[in-house]
């Protein structure tokens, strides 16, 4: 493939062209905060809530997420859910109050269906609970994001065998109204340049189409090759986002 520059927006020429700003009182788009959108739409049976603030359970994602102008109220509540000294996720927050340490942060960009060329993979079998061990392998092998024992209850998650063993997967994620992330895209790194991300991603998100649902993505912004395939299978960059991983205080007051 020819080498390309990957425009990112940035914060001071931000390129957001698929997001429904929030201005007076219309509600804000369901893709700039959607691990809330979705633990409060077609997610809500993980939800654990205290106040206005929601968390999937710990071993299904690590997500915690909270109204999009959170109040000192809300801290407190988040650090009273997560626990002292517990770390979570966080995406889009722009600040934290005193006693959260951020442990790691990663820009990121999401991206959303604009033209993907789905279809189904008659190679791609359905994952279930008895592939988990090798999910958890692959995963652990490829880093491709938080992938956890019961991950897979989110959705569709769809792999590729070869002789027998789990080489490359992808599934489906976060869910908004109307949105399901595709997410988890990895291959075995003896498998790789084989066209296996791209045939699993139109794979998954003909599953998605098919309920009348649109695909979006999200990834580190530092990932241009994963990037520039996403882009290539028919993705659009809409917005820019960090996600954090931070370390709740271990004193609750102190948020």
């Amino acid at each position: 493939m020819e080498a390309r520059t990957v425009s990112i927006p940035t914060a001071d020429h931000p390129r957001d062209a698929g997001a429904v700003p929030p201005t007076g009182a219309e509600s804000p788009h369901p893709l700039d905060n959607p691990a809330l959108a979705s633990l409060t739409g077609p997610h809500a049976h993980f939800a654990e809530h205290r106040g206005d603030v929601v968390r999937y359970p710990t071993d299904v994602s690590p997500f915690l997420a909270l109204p999009a102008r959170p109040s000192e109220r809300d801290w407190t509540d988040a650090a009273a859910l997560a626990g002292p000294g517990a770390l979570v996720s966080l995406a889009g927050v722009e600040a934290l109050p005193r006693g959260w340490d951020v442990v790691a942060r990663i820009p990121g960009v999401q991206l959303v269906d604009d033209g993907l060329d789905e279809a189904p993979d008659d190679q791609a079998i359905r994952l279930s609970e008895a592939d988990v061990p090798e999910m958890l392998a692959l995963t652990e092998r490829t880093r491709p994001g938080p992938f956890l024992p019961r991950t897979i209850e989110l959705g569709t998650y769809l792999g590729i065998r070869r002789d027998g063993k789990l080489i490359a997967m992808a599934g489906e994620r976060l869910r908004p109204p109307g949105w399901t992330e595709i997410s988890a895209v990895c291959t075995d790194a003896a498998h790789q340049r084989q066209g296996l991300a791209t045939r699993l991603v139109r794979a998954v998100a003909d599953g998605i189409r098919r309920r009348g649902e649109t695909p979006f993505m999200h990834a580190a912004a530092s990932n241009i090759d994963a990037i520039r395939l996403y882009e290539a299978l028919g993705f659009r960059l809409r917005r820019t986002t960090t996600f954090l991983a931070v370390r709740v205080p271990d004193d609750r007051t102190s948020a």
